[in-house]
């Protein structure tokens, strides 16, 4: 254990939970442990020593030879529908350190990523590639610059070792925060493992750690779950505003809190097409851009049914409570998508036929390949000929009526450009840019990722710097694919 000099101020409430929850399991200690990126700013939310932490003692921990004081390192257990097929997981290639408690009382998650071999590891080695690492750095940084509830990253550490994947790899552990890891899988996990009552200590412990204003509901968890559906309607509908496909959209992947998780096999859409896949793996498309919505749903009835023990002691009425709260979810997540697609036009208030408005423009991409966060931006600035829009005949229809529907509101064309400045940004990791970084990186360059970082940071600057990361890939660069790095 290190001393709490830098910091620490670490608990693992998650270990009192019922001991099927997880497997006691420490980091596999690392050749050469060396900090090779580090998120200072997120240091100092956690109430932690940016300079203590990239010196050697930093890079011990991150690497996983040395616990921070207060520390319990574990393997989560979890289960999860994958690609619609049911299984038992859990953390194969990861610890769960415990929780940074932050000087306002915040509690963070700190996990190692890469971090070894765990009883969950299933033949695996546990352990990761530097450029998958470093990538969910990069996207995961990138979403919480866009506004979009993530993980976060806080460190990269090379390991000093070598993994066999298709070919060698430089090893690689990434130090995660979350809100927590609570996944759908781990009250599937419950459901299909656990007895009633590890199930209810799960959702009681998940209540008070992300939902403690539910406290003395009539049926708390039944108000819990519609809170994780609001939570999950409002992420993905955030997902869509901003092009982003996550790739492995499994109920391992969707969390209690709401945020995103997992940074395999995403990618930011260029061309717009909602029936964009990226990951190799999903040869059928069931993640692809425009079926997030339906599989957020669907992911989310499984969710209600590993609560129907807990819903009701009559299983008809535990059902019927579980419908209900579900038939919620189709109009909160359109209303969450209707209310950004809105904010991104310029449109202060509702009107009926915006559905319709914000269908047609969407159709008119998709029909002329229009580049997805360029159109937006074409539309902010009023650069109309930068846009692949600009020569359909059915855009200058489109455009009228946008402009009809602008004048119908009080306020002015400022209020209306600054609206749509804070709501469509000038910049994403684009696919090019993110291969671009992480093939520097791995050959020892940082400064390209470095650089990718600083103009991903204030996303809606609309700075002249951010010009050139504006580009969609070139022709030449052809469909681009990827992969879960496991």
């Amino acid at each position: 254990m290190t001393d709490n000099h830098i910091g620490w101020k670490m608990d693992n409430s998650y270990s009192r939970l019922p001991n099927i929850f997880y497997s006691l399991q420490a980091p596999t200690p690392v050749k050469a442990p060396e900090v090779v990126i580090f998120n200072e700013s997120l240091a100092e939310d956690l109430g932690l020593d940016s300079e203590a932490l990239q010196s050697k003692a930093g890079a011990g921990i991150f690497g996983g030879n040395e616990v921070p004081e207060g520390g319990n390192p574990l393997a989560q257990a979890y289960a999860g529908h994958q690609f619609g097929h049911f299984t038992m997981l859990g953390d194969g290639r990861a610890v769960l350190l415990g929780e940074q408690v932050t000087p306002d009382g915040d509690r963070f998650d700190i996990q190692l990523k890469g971090s070894g071999w765990t009883p969950y590891s299933r033949g695996g080695d546990g352990r990761a590639g530097l450029g998958a690492m470093l990538r969910e750095f990069i996207i995961s940084e990138a979403m919480a610059g866009l506004g979009v509830p993530t993980t976060r990253s806080l460190a990269v550490a090379a390991t000093g070792e070598q993994i066999i994947r298709e070919t060698m790899q430089y090893g690689a552990v990434l130090t995660r925060v979350a809100a927590s890891h609570l996944r759908v899988g781990t009250f599937q996990f419950a459901a299909n493992w656990g007895k009633k009552d590890d199930l209810r200590e799960l959702a009681d412990y998940a209540i008070k750690r992300h939902y403690p204003e539910l406290a003395g509901e009539e049926n708390i968890y039944v108000s819990f779950l519609k809170k994780v559906i609001k939570k999950q309607a409002a992420l993905i509908a955030k997902w869509q505003h901003v092009g982003f496909i996550h790739g492995v959209m499994n109920t391992d992947n969707m969390t209690i809190s709401g945020e995103t998780i997992d940074y395999g096999p995403c990618a930011f859409m260029d061309t717009f097409d909602p029936a964009t896949v990226f990951s190799s793996i999903d040869r059928e498309g069931r993640y692809a851009y425009g079926n997030q919505p339906y599989i957020g749903g669907w992911n989310l009835s499984r969710f209600a049914e590993a609560l129907l023990p807990l819903l009701h002691d009559d299983e008809d009425e535990a059902v019927k409570l579980a419908e209900e709260a579900l038939s919620e979810y189709p109009e909160a997540f359109e209303t969450e998508f209707l209310s950004g697609m809105r904010r991104k036009l310029g449109l202060f208030h509702e009107e009926k036929e915006d559905k319709a408005l914000i269908s047609d423009l969407l159709n008119l991409m998709n029909k002329t390949e229009a580049d997805y966060t360029n159109t937006f931006k074409a539309l902010t600035f009023g650069k109309l000929e930068q846009t692949g829009l600009f020569k359909a005949e059915e855009f200058a229809q489109w455009h009228e009526k946008w402009q009809e529907r602008l004048g119908r509101q009080a306020q002015t064309k400022d209020d209306v450009h600054e609206l749509m400045c804070n709501s469509n940004p000038a910049v994403i990791p684009r696919n090019h840019r993110v291969e671009e970084a992480l093939d520097a990186a791995v050959k020892g360059d940082m400064s390209v990722m470095l650089k990718l970082l600083e103009i991903l940071a204030n996303p809606y600057e609309h700075s002249p710097e951010q010009t050139e990361f504006c580009q969609p890939a070139p022709p030449s660069a052809g469909p681009y694919r990827t992969f879960c790095g496991t």
